[in-house]
């Protein structure tokens, strides 16, 4: 099972917008969302028919009440879920996972530094980077297999591989 992983839009309509038609084109089958949408329609301009979205909620999500109406799958990070039979811990900022026990999990993605990352181990540990760019200028996402539990950071200009 693919997913595409994404996290601090920041209401970067333009990258929302490649960041949804590269996961269109990969096939991913649900899109992991770690936080710092920002506005409710940044939101929606990500949701695909037929692509569930899950999120967590980041530091700069003040309209969650919005958010919440366009996706029932939001939670107050970290939250745990399983998808193609792994375990996922799901987070915004990495501070958030330290009471987070790693058993069990098979993957954990957070999002908040702006800088995307790659842990290989167990658990594979993805930080997409920040889809927005306002930070740091690179637009990321990360697509990951998790039946090979591989990850790579695509970027949303290119949308080639980023070597890290």
């Amino acid at each position: 099972m693919l997913i595409g992983v994404v996290a601090d839009t920041h209401d970067n309509m333009p990258k929302i917008a490649s960041a949804r038609s590269l996961f269109v084109q990969e096939r991913v089958e649900a899109i992991l969302h770690a936080g710092d949408f920002v506005a409710p329609f940044a939101l929606k301009a990500l949701t695909q028919p037929g692509i569930p979205l899950i999120g967590v909620f980041g530091n700069n999500d003040g309209e969650r009440t919005g958010l919440r109406k366009l996706c029932d799958a939001l939670y107050e990070p970290p939250h745990r879920l399983e998808l193609g039979g792994r375990v996922i811990v799901l987070a915004h900022d990495p501070k958030g996972l330290e009471n987070e026990p790693p058993e069990g999990v098979d993957l954990i993605v957070q999002g908040h530094t702006h800088w995307p990352s790659i842990e290989e181990g167990t658990p594979l540990a993805v930080n997409p980077g920040e889809a927005g760019g306002w930070l740091t200028g690179r637009c990321t996402v990360a697509i990951v297999d998790l039946a090979g539990m591989r990850a790579e950071i695509r970027d949303l200009g290119s949308q080639e591989t980023v070597q890290l």
